[in-house]
């Protein structure tokens, strides 16, 4: 089974018409250069469904001997039907200077996802990484023309394949840096925002810290409340029991000597009243419950 994406206007003999019509058969075909798709079977309200027979193309298969390509086997000439591997795109790798890639190469290629627009759009953007294999690093890491383009439009020009990749590994959008930007953080380096991504630091944390009087902290020390469980339900219930902004050291502290909100609560049901965050974790420390 496979799923793609392809405009109406790629498939010859299929009307919107027929798409939505109560009921029709159809038929048409998907033509690409190493092959073609016919496709007959039945459309109604926009929903179909049918079989199809495949017809290699023996033009493609010269086309590429005359450049120089060994020539596929049919399961590979179907992959590259399939998956949209045409003369333009082994083209556009020459007219870019790429290592001329094998056929396998080509068929791969296709099977990762890589199209002409991509390669076309990556040079547009400034990039030509010059072997096919990077293109599908690239994809299969999920660098899409879009997310090259957001975080260029952000200021981010010319970011290394390699800061591409691990950016995107690491799940840091250029929605989450623009989201960090409009909290007054400015344009922050990669490192830190992957650093702040690994370690879970989200918008909505610092919005909620902000609410709780901890504005604009520096982002180590929002990484280090994360890493410690420092969260705002804690430090709300904290300070619902008078301990009001506490620092983010004292903080980290009394999380790591085990201070909870309910440990704070039973020393004042006890009568143990304004004891400092040191009294707390000396208490704690010394195994009172």
């Amino acid at each position: 089974n496979s799923t793609d994406e392809i405009a109406l206007d790629r498939l010859q003999g299929l009307t919107p018409a027929q798409m939505a019509a109560g009921g029709t058969n159809v038929q048409f075909q998907i033509r690409r250069d190493a092959g073609t798709l016919n496709c007959e079977g039945w459309f109604k309200d926009g929903k179909g469904s049918g079989h199809w027979t495949y017809t290699p193309n023996a033009s493609f298969v010269a086309e590429l001997r005359r450049m120089g390509y060994d020539a596929p086997d049919e399961e590979e000439q179907f992959s590259m039907t399939l998956n949209e591997v045409s003369l333009a795109v082994i083209e556009e790798l020459k007219a870019q200077g790429y290592e001329k890639p094998t056929t396998e190469q080509l068929v791969r290629l296709g099977s990762h996802g890589v199209r002409l627009d991509y390669v076309k759009g990556l040079k547009a953007a400034g990039y030509s990484p010059q072997n096919v294999d990077t293109l599908v690093r690239m994809r299969d890491h999920g660098v899409s023309l879009r997310f090259i383009k957001g975080f260029a439009d952000m200021g981010y020009e010319r970011m290394s394949l390699e800061d591409l990749v691990r950016t995107k590994d690491h799940g840091v959008s250029p929605d989450y840096a623009k989201e960090f930007e409009a909290l007054g953080y400015g344009k922050l380096p990669l490192e830190q925002l992957v650093r702040m991504k690994d370690h879970g630091v989200g918008v909505e944390f610092v919005k909620r810290l902000d609410a709780l009087g901890y504005n604009h902290l520096p982002t180590d020390q929002l990484v280090r409340m994360k890493d410690h469980g420092v969260s705002t339900e804690f430090i709300q219930a904290l300070k619902g029991l008078g301990y009001d902004r506490l620092t983010v050291e004292q903080l980290v502290r009394m999380k790591d000597h085990g201070v909870s909100a309910e440990f704070v609560k039973s020393m004042k049901e006890r009568g143990i009243q304004n004891l400092t965050v040191e009294e707390l974790v000396r208490l704690r420390d010394n195994g009172i419950n």
